[in-house]
């Protein structure tokens, strides 16, 4: 008998594959590669109104100044603290964004929280862990235009690279660069 662990995972194992074979359809260009092995990505801070739109891997390497600009874009909007932000984070957006045959366009919830920002947020959310991987810049909540905020996260999961938690209620995804777990807000 196949129990229904079983059957969804093969069905997610499908809808996978599928996802590739849709990915293998696009420029490389709309899904965050470019020549020479380049990675670019979009984001939309949702509370500053900031957008970028940059090249951040190219000749085999993270370039500097797309680094800087990502810090700065994904600030503590709330104090405007700045931190490093963990470029395989980066990577992992483009990613799923290709596990999923789309550009990588994301629009940002949060991204590095300071220390004192998410002690406040703990404070009134048990949803909100007291050792958050947001305050290492390793962790962020996104979601994207005309893509269900359920199938970004069951994108995620199938790549198992980090943490994902789906926020339905709120209609976002968390994703980090921690250990690989899920989970439900």
């Amino acid at each position: 008998m196949i129990s229904r662990r079983h059957l969804l995972a093969g069905a997610a194992a499908l809808s996978g594959s599928a996802a590739l074979s849709a990915a293998a359809l696009w420029p490389r260009t709309l899904l965050g590669a470019t020549d020479a092995g380049a990675r670019r990505i979009a984001l939309n801070n949702l509370h500053t109104g900031e957008r970028l739109d940059i090249e951040y891997f190219r000749d085999g390497s993270y370039a500097p100044e797309a680094l800087t600009a990502l810090e700065v874009l994904l600030r503590d909007f709330r104090n405007h603290e700045k931190h490093a932000i963990d470029p395989k984070l980066i990577d992992y957006l483009v990613d799923v964004a290709a596990q999923m045959g789309v550009p990588p366009a994301y629009s940002v919830i949060s991204g590095y929280r300071s220390p004192e920002t998410n002690e406040r947020l703990h404070e009134r959310s048990s949803g909100v862990s007291q050792r958050s991987l947001h305050m290492q810049g390793r962790a962020i909540d996104v979601r994207m235009s005309g893509v269900d905020c359920q199938d970004l996260a069951a994108r995620a999961e199938f790549l198992r690279r980090g943490g994902v938690g789906y926020y339905r209620g709120s209609n976002f995804v968390h994703l980090d660069t921690g250990a690989f777990r899920t989970w439900r807000g």
